[in-house]
């Protein structure tokens, strides 16, 4: 099912040749090698395939002479045959989002937004998911001995055996909890060391085997540790009663349960809740979480007569009827990075709660007596990543259901809502409160995103992917439109400070010469001028000429964008050339989307919310930042407020350059800033005609250089489709010097 206009017949025949190939005046091309330079691993492949109609020779295929009368002819050719792309996914859902990643204009999203099948998934997923109730076979004790392992004892087993040492002691005292002591002394044994080691709960079966031969071994070597999970035996039915031995009472009915519940237990919950809390922070000791969750949701809650270990060095098979409830071999995994719940990526759902944190702190303590204004800043910043995170899964999903025109609305909707908040919200503040520096700081703001899009994220991005891949290619034609977009957008944006440079009055405080007389005295020789500025504002410049031109460009720029979406999404669609691949599954039926359209719409209005209540925070909490002595008001726009709300989308292009698909790593910073100059900046100035905020669209020279200048320099790197981490560490140094620039750089006048 095509998802997008397809080529013609003639353009689909053609054969993508390398490098060394394109040297050859031949220009022998060998359809059956595979030069897949943007293939997509999770969850999708994405393979550059002839048109299934044309059958090629069974070896090679010759390029028309006409065609290859240079290289130069020949790599043209290889630039169109590498921009077509067959996507092989495995829902429909997820095929539109793919296409949406190639489209202009839509936010690049690596994550999934339908849940995928898990018997698909790979071994190491698959082991990330997995339930700590799985006997698995193993070699021995040694094969646990691991980094890992050794540092949960460090960091959780010792204080935890210690815990259930003490609560034991605790009920050995009571004297009726004495199960329950016996039962953590065990415990105490097992979390100093759980690994290889099983708790199980047994049966009837064996209770009644226990209580027929009290004095004999009814341990848990008798366990059949086959399976997870031993199904009761057959014979459990006919098995001889006790008549002689009265039936054990019932849990809730004994005194010692209650005993448990209220000494034993709350300080054991404490513990593991607090070994849970922490072990999923660091990520990585996921299992230790799962270890605790599963301990006291399950396991203390269970009769202690129930409760049975088997060390992993005795095991014998009498067929006993068990159920293992516990069994842990690693208590860390570097893959849980990839982790994710309901579609989110874990290190987005562990830093939602510090939302609710820069809330609270900043709205409970007004007089900062619990958090230094420093303190809320950064919590309130740093709140706005996983905000901006859900932000993009929501547009995602949306995006993914729906038609490509309700896409391009959503994306041009909430895809700038993080930035646009924070801007307005500072404008706003600094309006109230008269101080004409939060002005500037949202000018370096909105300069440090162009820097930061146009040099920073493709270089990190060429320099991770590189390191990976010797040399990865791109479409340049596709980057070709970003990069005319990009062209048009910084020319716009900074088309009123060239004029004011042009035409305005230079105007300067204090100017002396080289003895010391003022600017009125006789004296010659050179003069020294300090907090010299272009006059607008006291003639007719300003009024007449440039806030006109301002509005012009403010409303040619979203048209231009409105034009680039019409010539990438319709018109010239065969520039990024997406469709499904034949024979495989594109409907809907058992496809689970982790987020509905409603609700994706309901957790973007809500994380819309929450980041201007951030915002609110971090504009109120940032003068404190500003009044720094030793760095410029400039720096901390250009980085701090600039970058940390892009750090999902630098995540997204540095795991797009890790699966060779550099193309898109690309498009997430060009898309970023292009939508700055042509949406960001004219909604501000539009917002300032309606409600005056003092934001006019004139940026400082530093600004302006540096910007033209990134924007020259990433063109010319793009300009012959390759990149690797040379190039990429050419844009990384490009861009520390410019914020080197930044951080030496005197803050604004009057700041």
């Amino acid at each position: 099912m095509s998802l997008s206009s397809t080529r013609s017949s003639d353009s689909t025949s053609r054969r993508r040749k390398t490098a060394e190939q394109s040297q050859d005046p031949s220009c022998v091309l060998d359809p059956h090698t595979s030069y897949n330079h943007e293939e997509i691993h999770d969850g999708s492949q994405e393979t550059q395939q002839p048109d299934a109609s044309h059958t090629p020779s069974p070896h090679h295929s010759l390029c028309p002479a006409a065609a290859c009368a240079s290289r130069h002819v020949c790599e043209e050719s290889w630039e169109e045959i590498q921009s077509k792309r067959t996507i092989r996914v495995e829902n429909e859902v997820e095929a539109n989002k793919l296409v949406n990643n190639y489209r202009f204009g839509f936010r690049k999203w690596k994550s999934h937004v339908t849940a995928r099948p898990f018997e698909e998934r790979s071994d190491v997923v698959k082991e990330l998911y997995s339930e700590l109730n799985v006997i698995k076979p193993h070699s021995g004790p040694g094969h646990f001995i691991t980094c890992g392992n050794l540092a949960y004892v460090l960091l959780f087993g010792w204080w935890i055996s210690l815990a259930y040492f003490l609560v034991g002691i605790l009920m050995f005292i009571t004297v009726i909890g004495l199960p329950y002591g016996k039962l953590c002394w065990k415990l105490c044994c097992y979390f100093l060391w759980p690994f290889g080691n099983t708790i199980h709960e047994i049966g009837t079966t064996l209770r009644r085997c226990c209580e027929e031969a009290p004095d004999c071994e009814c341990s848990l070597e008798t366990v059949e540790d086959s399976s997870s999970v031993l199904l009761p035996s057959a014979t459990e039915g006919v098995a001889p009663e006790v008549p002689e031995r009265p039936p054990r009472a019932p849990y809730w009915h004994r005194l010692s349960t209650y005993i448990w519940l209220l000494l034993g237990f709350p300080p054991l919950a404490v513990v593991h809740s607090l070994v849970c809390f922490v072990s999923w922070i660091l990520v990585f000791t996921i299992p230790v979480a799962k270890m605790s969750a599963q301990t006291v949701g399950v396991i203390l809650l269970l009769p202690p007569e129930d409760v049975l270990l088997s060390s992993s060095s005795h095991r014998k098979h009498q067929g006993y009827e068990t159920r293992a409830l516990l069994c842990c071999y690693h208590a860390a995994n570097w893959y849980y990075y990839k982790y994710t719940v309901d579609g989110i990526n874990v290190f987005a759902v562990n830093l939602l709660p510090l939302v609710i944190v820069a809330l609270v702190i900043g709205y409970i303590d007004r007089e900062n007596q619990f958090a230094s204004s420093d303190v809320k800043f950064a919590t309130a910043i740093s709140s706005i990543i996983p905000l901006s995170y859900y932000i993009g899964m929501g547009i995602a999903s949306i995006a993914a259901q729906s038609n490509f025109a309700v896409g391009a609305v959503v994306n041009a909707t909430f895809g700038s809502i993080t930035e646009l908040t924070f801007y307005i919200t500072a404008l706003l503040r600094g309006h109230r409160a008269a101080n004409p520096c939060l002005q500037e700081v949202v000018k370096a703001a909105l300069t440090g995103t162009l820097l930061g899009c146009i040099l920073f994220i493709p270089g990190i991005c060429m320099i991770i992917g590189g390191l990976k891949h010797s040399e990865q290619r791109f479409n340049s034609r596709s980057a070709g439109v970003s990069s005319a977009l990009l062209f048009i957008s910084v020319g716009g944006i900074f088309a009123p400070t060239l004029f004011s440079k042009a035409y305005g009055n230079l105007v300067c405080d204090a100017c002396t010469n080289a003895t010391g007389g003022n600017g009125s005295s006789n004296a010659s020789g050179p003069f020294v001028c300090h907090n010299c500025h272009y006059d607008l504002k006291n003639g007719t410049l300003f009024r007449d000429h440039i806030q006109p031109l301002v509005y012009t460009v403010s409303a040619l720029l979203p048209a231009a964008y409105i034009i680039g979406l019409i010539f990438t999404l319709k018109t010239h669609s065969h520039i990024y050339n997406i469709h499904v691949g034949e024979g495989q599954e594109t409907g809907h039926q058992g496809t689970v989307v982790h987020w509905s359209r409603w609700r994706s719409l309901l957790i973007l209005i809500a994380a819309t919310v929450l980041t201007s209540a951030c915002a609110d925070l971090a504009t109120e909490h940032i003068q404190p930042i500003l009044n720094q002595p030793h760095v410029s008001q400039y720096f901390i726009g250009v980085t701090v407020l600039a970058m940390i709300p892009e750090i999902p989308e630098i995540v997204n292009g540095i795991q797009f350059a890790l699966q060779n698909n550099i193309s898109l790593s690309l498009e997430v910073g060009s898309c970023i800033a292009v939508q700055v100059c042509m949406l960001q900046i004219p909604i501000l100035v539009f917002f300032n005609a309606f409600c005056d905020v003092g934001f006019v669209l004139l940026f400082s020279d530093q600004h302006l250089w540096a910007s033209i200048f990134s924007v020259i320099l990433v063109n010319y790197i793009f300009m012959d489709g390759k990149s690797d981490y040379f190039q990429g560490t050419a844009l990384v140094v490009v861009y520390l010097i410019l914020l080197a620039l930044y951080y030496f750089a005197p803050s604004p006048s009057g700041c």
